[in-house]
């Protein structure tokens, strides 16, 4: 089965506490919302204390055309997909350029057409070969997605070594005009994150020659629910992309997501009191309580997920990299299962069962 190698993370420069961006948005909200001292605590009671971006706050401070933002999501997604893959493939023993047989990347605030990884391929010494898979409008659900596909491949080409590379800038999608809450709540929580992670397949030589326990992932699941396309997601208008955010999302978790996971679970003869790990995309603070109730988890197994969110926001599809990462540095015992889980627009959800051996 095919294995995780290695993930790594690139951080964007800016680090914003949360008390800038609130009053940020107060100065900007104050306008239309007659009560924004009553909506500003969504700042406060979202348990996030910093998040990063790829400008200073001033540059978000004046309206930007579609076309500017656009321009500079594909030059900071380029730097930092490189560094990203950089450090994946030069921190993993045994692992070169020239042993890469595919990159899926997973995006979906920005575009660009060549990919990104196409631009990125021009920088670092990849041989000319290499499969580009670019997968893009899963949201927050693109990490785990990207995961997955990427598992898939690596069961049909056993001796593969792929990267999943996702690049999220949240912020340059941040409508200066739009003064709806959806985007007022968009404001408290998105923030900008790129990781890699490698996964190669059983007969890969990095996985025979690897030195240490690994995550092997056995199994996925991917599930939409129907007719919930106004859960989340974006509305394209002339100046780009506004936000589509519903409140009724940690509800839906609660009531739709259990019996999802059960139904993996049962499948491969697992119940909940099996899984030692849980690897969640943080969505929100709401987002991680209503994990945590349907789920009836452990407090200590969001652990990780709520220290992402509190440092570094939602980064949307690539905030699941930075869970999987922290759990990487774990003492985490041989044989150990857990579960990875990520939900985004369509309503969708995606999980994968991983073991470590």
């Amino acid at each position: 089965m095919p294995k995780i190698l290695n993930v790594e993370t690139a951080i964007p420069p800016y680090c914003i506490k949360q008390e800038e961006v609130a009053l940020f948005a107060e100065n900007l909200f104050s306008e239309n919302f007659r009560d924004i001292k009553r909506l500003l605590p969504v700042f406060q009671n979202g348990d996030i204390e910093s998040r990063h971006f790829v400008h200073d706050i001033d540059w978000f401070k004046k309206p930007r055309s579609f076309k500017e933002k656009n321009d500079s999501f594909i030059e900071k997604a380029v730097e930092l997909g490189t560094e990203a893959i950089r450090k994946c493939v030069e921190n993993t023993e045994f692992a070169t350029y020239s042993t890469i047989d595919a990159i899926f990347t997973v995006c979906t605030t920005g575009l660009a057409t060549p990919s990104i990884e196409a631009r990125i391929m021009n920088h670092l010494p990849f041989p000319e070969h290499v499969k580009r898979i670019p997968i893009w409008g899963l949201g927050c659900a693109g990490g785990a997605s990207g995961l997955s596909r990427a598992y898939e491949y690596c069961l049909a080409f056993p001796k593969a070594n792929v990267l999943v590379l996702t690049i999220e800038l949240c912020s340059l999608t941040f409508q200066h005009g739009d003064r709806s809450k959806s985007n007022l709540i968009g404001t408290s929580l998105f923030a900008d994150g790129t990781a890699c992670t490698l996964i190669s397949g059983e007969e890969s030589q990095c996985v025979k020659n690897a030195k240490k326990p690994l995550a092997k992932i056995f199994a996925t699941q991917s599930t939409t629910m129907k007719n919930s396309l106004d859960v989340m997601g974006w509305d394209v208008k002339d100046d780009g992309l506004f936000v589509i955010f519903s409140k009724d999302i940690p509800a839906i978790i609660e009531d739709w997501f259990k019996p999802n996971v059960e139904k993996l679970l049962y499948k491969h003869d697992l119940s909940l009191k099996d899984i030692k790990h849980f690897i969640a995309h943080p969505g929100g603070k709401k987002v991680i309580e209503a994990y945590r109730t349907s789920l009836q988890l452990d407090d200590s197994l969001l652990d990780s997920s709520r220290g992402i969110l509190r440092k570094f926001g939602n980064m949307s599809s690539a905030t699941i990299q930075y869970v999987l990462k922290d759990h990487l540095k774990k003492d985490i015992q041989t044989g150990d299962i857990g579960i990875a889980a990520a939900l985004g627009p369509g309503f969708s959800s995606e999980l994968l069962l991983m073991r470590w051996e």
